[in-house]
């Protein structure tokens, strides 16, 4: 086995271990199977609140995990001093970062797995419409997860766990933003109002490229040139992203 597979199948076990993903992936489950609840109030929307409310909090328990995993990932190894062990064997800290990026995207996608197979088992056990659209929306949602943990990545490389934790949070919420933030600039009458606006949307991520959600929710057909063409952008932000984390890891000081 290779070093970067090697460390990436440890960070796969130790997220695995971890209490919080173990209590994450439990309260899942339940809060999936409990969104019948919500279903009761509902007649001619049933399909599409159950839809809803079962991506939506996908979407929110897995965001919470990955800024928790990437924001504190390379603080709990400088505190139990295994990044020295790391540093001085051949193994380049770009690779080390990579290794960390893809032990917590596998362990984000094993969650991500288990969820949409809860969701899809609850669909059929009330005789929901299952469409395409769900299951794009549902890989839309590790694309997503993709660039957060690049963001925590980022911030961790510099920065504490709280900060970090911070810091990727609220660029979460704002890369949600960016496209109405462009659409209300664009009708200002401020020139430096308009350049702000487009000079945020172009300068942080978009992560409505690659939100679905509204489209399974009214069961709204996604082309695959959409789909690909967000998969294509998030990946390319999360290169951006741990490039410059990459950057700024190779120079700090351990000592």
């Amino acid at each position: 086995m290779s070093a970067f597979s090697a460390m990436m199948w440890n960070g796969f076990r130790e997220a695995r271990r971890n209490r919080v993903t173990v209590v994450v992936g439990v309260f899942a489950a339940v809060v999936l199977l409990s969104s019948t609840l919500v279903t009761e109030v509902t007649v001619t929307t049933f399909d599409r609140v159950l839809t809803d409310f079962g991506l939506g909090m996908m979407s929110i328990i897995l965001v919470f995990l990955a800024v928790f995993l990437s924001s504190s990932l390379l603080s709990r190894e400088i505190e139990r001093r295994t990044i020295f062990l790391v540093v001085s064997k051949p193994v380049s800290r770009t690779q080390f970062l990579l290794a960390r990026l893809a032990g917590t995207m596998l362990t984000l996608g094993a969650l991500l797995v288990a969820m949409t197979l809860v969701f899809l088992s609850q669909l059929l056990l009330f005789r929901a419409e299952i469409t395409s659209t769900q299951l794009l929306a549902s890989a839309g949602l590790w694309f997503e997860l993709l660039v957060i943990s690049s963001v925590g990545i980022l911030f961790s490389s510099f920065a504490g766990p709280a900060v970090s934790a911070i810091a990727t949070t609220g660029l979460y919420f704002t890369g949600h933003l960016t496209g109405d933030l462009y659409a209300i600039a664009s009708r200002s009458e401020s020139t430096f109002i308009q350049v702000l606006g487009k000079t945020i949307y172009y300068a942080l991520p978009n992560l409505e490229r690659v939100n679905f959600r509204p489209q399974a929710t009214y069961a709204l057909p996604v082309d695959a040139s959409t789909f690909l063409s967000g998969a294509a952008y998030s990946v390319a932000w999360a290169g951006v992203l741990i490039a410059l984390a990459t950057v700024i890891f190779e120079r700090r000081d351990f000592r």
